[in-house]
């Protein structure tokens, strides 16, 4: 017997609290297979210290769990489950299949994200803390976990506000929390796929090779390539460039005002945003 749209959407809440642990096994799982892919096959050389950078970068992204944890009473998953008890948001307002509720809050919660990486760049204030991700002057899966704990807790504010008006069931919220975070640590890999290859699957979704131009210090092509999942909507909103303007494996990283150590400091890292450059 077929499931009415009601009852699926419920399923899809009582489901989620098994989510956290496996989604949190499945993101340390495609980390360490992305490193040793990377020891294995680096795509470019390393111009710094790899301990020096890796220490830092895994030290903000504990900082920056530590702040969402002391600083919001709920996440992602907490703020879908509290939008369906009160009946908050679109979907616990209108009755929608099942399958059409899980693909819309994918999309629309990917372009949401999409939208807040271009609004770093373009409002002052927060390329200020956005720019301690990108001062990195090496690309690899530990650049993922590269961001300063205020702009990770003001993304999370925004994104609990974007669950909460889509009444996004809990299941689908967090099976796009894992599926975000396993494409943020393909993307910001020293990997490369085979050219051929690259520009198939990025007519879908986005590769290294498309994702590493947004990390070049030349401002146009800092300011273009957004998307972290999929290609849709730089493609869509004209942010899309298709190759850089030097060769990829010699091409700079970061940004043009800081090309030195410093960059691998934790303490540097945490200061960036009040450095007034």
């Amino acid at each position: 017997m077929e499931c009415s749209p009601a009852r699926q959407i419920a399923a899809m809440h009582t489901a989620a609290p098994i989510a956290p642990l496996a989604g949190l096994a499945v993101m340390a799982g495609v980390f360490t297979l992305l490193a040793v892919l990377e020891l294995a096959a680096p795509f470019r050389r390393a111009s710094q210290s790899k301990s020096a950078r890796w220490f830092t970068n895994i030290a903000l992204f504990a900082l920056d769990t530590l702040a969402v944890r002391l600083l919001l009473p709920i996440a992602m998953v907490g703020a879908a489950m509290l939008a369906a008890e009160n009946g908050w948001g679109l979907f616990n307002l209108v009755t929608l299949p099942g399958w059409l509720v899980f693909v819309v809050t994918l999309l629309a919660l990917d372009f949401a994200l999409w939208l807040q990486h271009v609004v770093t760049h373009r409002i002052p204030l927060l390329w200020r803390m956005h720019r301690v991700h990108h001062s990195d002057i090496d690309f690899d899966v530990s650049t993922a976990a590269r961001f300063h704990p205020f702009e990770i807790v003001l993304s999370m504010v925004w994104k609990v506000c974007v669950v909460i008006a889509l009444g996004a069931p809990a299941l689908v919220v967090a099976v796009f929390e894992v599926g975000f975070a396993v494409a943020t640590l393909i993307t910001h890999s020293n990997l490369a796929l085979p050219p051929r290859l690259d520009r198939a699957v990025r007519t879908l979704l986005v590769t290294p090779t498309m994702h590493r131009i947004h990390h070049s210090p030349r401002v146009t092509e800092t300011n273009s390539n957004y998307g972290t999942a999929l290609s849709l909507w730089d493609r869509l909103f004209d942010t899309y460039t298709a190759e850089a303007s030097q060769p990829q494996r010699q091409m700079e990283i970061g940004l043009e005002e800081w090309r030195d150590t410093r960059t691998a400091q934790l303490g540097f890292s945490l200061w960036l945003p009040f450095v007034k450059r």
